[in-house]
């Protein structure tokens, strides 16, 4: 192997590289779900109209679609004053700001929700909103249309064509940045329920009554109080009583309401988007292959030149099966050399890469040892290294002494 040893490096470095895919797609694909699963965090409950569970949970906690109806303010209280009931905190949907959600809620929210293991929101500068027209815009939001605190914005009305459909007469004023999470949030500009209803005094069933114009500062002294919202996330005081809260909310008897589990409905949702897991798996297995063939067709291509040096060998007393053998294991070596530089690569993307992975994607990945599915995995890479190193070696076995003797012209 020295004396082969640019082929031989070239080989290792090939398996490597296909070890570092496949450990690197098995330890992106866990976190990614695990991301997944944890979007939202600590919220016992979902709250809204009734509807299907991932329905409701596409709208209230990715903002993706609309809700089918909204849920009554009366509704709202009704269920905060549930005794079982800790906190309970509203969102409101239905306008944007440049292509980006607009998110109506209380200040509550930003103590109250959680994502990946329990993480807080945190603001990378200013503070939550405390005035009626105050707003705090997500990372994603802030980076892209270059924000800065203390920034006038418009939002608009509805989330399609909004060109002609601007609350230009109520601008807000950005007080807030939130740091990256990696979730919808970072996609939003949160303003308070109040500020939502002040946007629209003059506006009915989506478009602006005529001959009625309320400035800002008139809406100021309106009751703002909202009169339906689209969704409430919930935190009980106990988990013990879950079920009990969730089938009285879905039994109210003023309006048909829905009250989903965000950790159950997760992963039903991931089951209809986590089918890309199947097709990253089987590109590293592909991967595996060329690696383990690009092995097999070093050993092929050098077995030729060392017919000569197995006619030696089996001159000198060794048998055919210690010339099978020693095939064998110039192919373990070679797995095994090329498996523990493909895992040291992987620790050494991964410390380079995980923080702007997190930033960026939200998936937080662990540079803890190998899980026991890696492991796996290396066995499995390991098993079909030494079954591709046997075509090698059962071609030395089966040539003769005397074919190995003889000059080729």
């Amino acid at each position: 192997m020295r004396q082969r040893r640019f082929a031989v490096t070239l080989t290792v470095l090939t398996m490597a590289l296909s070890v570092l895919l496949v450990l690197g797609v098995e330890r992106l694909r866990h976190e990614a779900r695990s991301s997944f699963a944890s979007t939202v965090s600590g919220t016992d409950l979902i709250v809204g109209a009734r509807s299907g569970p991932v329905n409701l949970l596409l709208y209230a906690i990715f903002h993706v679609g609309d809700a089918t109806s909204n849920v009554s303010w009366k509704s709202y209280q009704d269920i905060a004053a549930l005794p079982e009931v800790a906190w309970e905190v509203p969102i409101s949907l239905g306008d944007s700001h440049r292509g980006f959600r607009v998110l109506g809620t209380s200040g509550e929210f930003f103590s109250r929700y959680r994502y990946a293991d329990g993480a807080a929101l945190r603001f990378a500068e200013g503070h939550a909103f405390d005035d009626l027209y105050d707003a705090v815009v997500g990372a994603r939001v802030a980076a892209k249309l270059n924000y800065r605190l203390g920034q006038s914005i418009v939002i608009a009305h509805g989330a399609g064509d909004v060109r002609q459909m601007l609350h230009a007469d109520k601008p807000f004023r950005i007080v807030g940045v939130l740091a990256p999470t990696g979730t919808p949030v970072d996609e939003t500009v949160a303003i308070s329920v109040q500020a939502i209803t002040a946007v629209h005094v003059d506006w009915q069933s989506g478009m602006r009554l005529p001959g009625r114009r309320v400035s800002a500062g008139q809406a100021r002294q309106m009751d703002l109080t909202p009169t339906d919202i689209t969704a409430g996330l919930i935190g009980l005081k106990s988990r013990l009583a879950v079920f009990a809260v969730q089938r009285a909310i879905n039994d109210y008897p003023d309006e048909p309401l829905l009250a989903i589990l965000p950790g159950v409905t997760l992963q039903q949702l991931w089951g209809l988007v986590g089918s890309a897991e199947n097709a990253l798996r089987a590109i590293s297995f592909l991967v595996v292959l060329v690696g383990l063939f690009g092995m097999l067709t070093a050993l092929l291509t050098t077995l030729n030149e060392r017919r000569r040096e197995m006619a030696i060998l089996r001159a000198v007393g060794a048998s055919a099966g210690t010339v099978f053998l020693l095939l064998l294991l110039e192919a373990a070596v070679l797995a095994s050399g090329g498996v523990l530089l493909g895992v040291a690569l992987m620790y050494g993307v991964l410390a380079l890469a995980r923080a702007p992975i997190a930033e960026h994607l939200g998936i937080a990945l662990s540079l803890g040892g190998l899980s026991a599915s890696e492991w796996m995995l290396l066995g499995a890479v390991l098993g079909m290294a030494l079954l591709a190193g046997c075509v090698p070696a059962w071609i030395a076995y089966r040539r003769s002494l005397i074919d190995g003797l003889q000059t080729r012209l």
